[in-house]
């Protein structure tokens, strides 16, 4: 067991000061202070600390080569604070569902961050058949293309909302090019049908390249299990280097415009990049396997 002390962490726009004591590469207690431990301590009074970032990228080369991999992983995830990603597979058909998760997820295993997988479907897809196989593999989010709205009216949502009960893996929509100048309207008729067939899904596009935020977190299953610093949580996190100019930024700020002073990155209680090395272990991640959809009350 160590202590972490004079930690600045991030949190709604305010850094808060306090201590952590860890465990096992887990947060075992938050407290002001452990004055009365006599454990090693390490001082991160000139940092500030945030969790590890959950970044969706739904380009991952993973039918390439393993240094096509490595490179990506690198310079999308690992040199931008993320140790978790999420990233899905293409389905044309509901049969194609188990061979083509087994694919991402073979090529994933030399991963050194951790990841997810979900699936992107025609709305044609959304069948009972297909929703009742993505429950029994735990996918953790349904991409749903809305090219063709007119089928938003035909889908049985009755029976779709009793298949998915009581895993409900949230529907995502993917507004393509061609739509992006009605996408409004798009989302609008989505929303709509989803929230009077009280259908678990996003209101929103899932942006690609940045961190996903809490609620997104928590529909897909993840939250507080990733992405946040909390008692039992795990020790996975980044520090920036303090300076005025960023003593009242928000998270996302902290992500887009001030990248050059994140330092380190942690996962798991390991560090995986120090100043501008970063530490690629392959196999180092896991496959993240969601057990409830949105457990966590926010």
């Amino acid at each position: 067991m160590y202590i972490i002390e004079n930690a600045n962490i991030l949190k709604n726009s305010e850094l808060q000061t306090c201590s952590l004591l860890i465990n096992d590469d887990q947060i075992a207690a938050i407290q002001a202070g452990f004055k009365r431990y006599q454990f090693i301590k390490m001082n991160l009074e000139p940092y500030i600390m945030t969790p590890s970032y959950v970044l969706f990228n739904s380009n991952i080369p993973y039918q390439g080569s393993f240094q096509d991999l490595k490179d990506f992983l690198i310079e999308h995830f690992l040199l931008k604070g993320c140790t978790t990603l999420l990233t899905y597979v293409e389905l044309l058909y509901e049969n194609e569902l188990t061979e083509k998760m087994l694919g991402m997820k073979t090529a994933l295993m030399s991963s050194p961050i951790d990841f997810m997988i979900g699936i992107r479907i025609p709305l044609r897809l959304i069948t009972p058949t297909l929703i009742r196989k993505c429950k029994k593999e735990k996918v953790p989010a349904i991409f749903v293309d809305l090219k063709d709205l007119d089928e938003l009216e035909k889908i049985p949502w009755g029976w779709i909302r009793e298949a998915m009960f009581p895993f409900n893996c949230p529907f995502i929509p993917l507004i393509s090019c061609s739509q992006k100048k009605e996408e409004k309207t798009v989302l609008s008729k989505w929303n709509t049908i989803i929230q009077k067939e009280k259908i678990p899904a996003l209101s929103e596009v899932v942006k690609e390249d940045r961190p996903l935020p809490i609620p997104v977190l928590n529909k897909i299953g993840l939250y507080p299990q990733k992405s946040s610093l909390m008692n039992g949580t795990e020790l996975s996190y980044n520090l920036f280097i303090k300076g005025r100019e960023i003593k009242n930024v928000d998270e996302v700020s902290l992500f887009h415009y001030h990248s050059d002073r994140l330092v380190v990155t942690v996962h798991k209680g390991k560090v995986v990049r120090a100043g501008n090395t970063v530490l690629f272990k392959p196999g180092n991640g896991e496959y993240v396997k969601v057990r409830t959809p949105a457990f966590f009350s926010l």
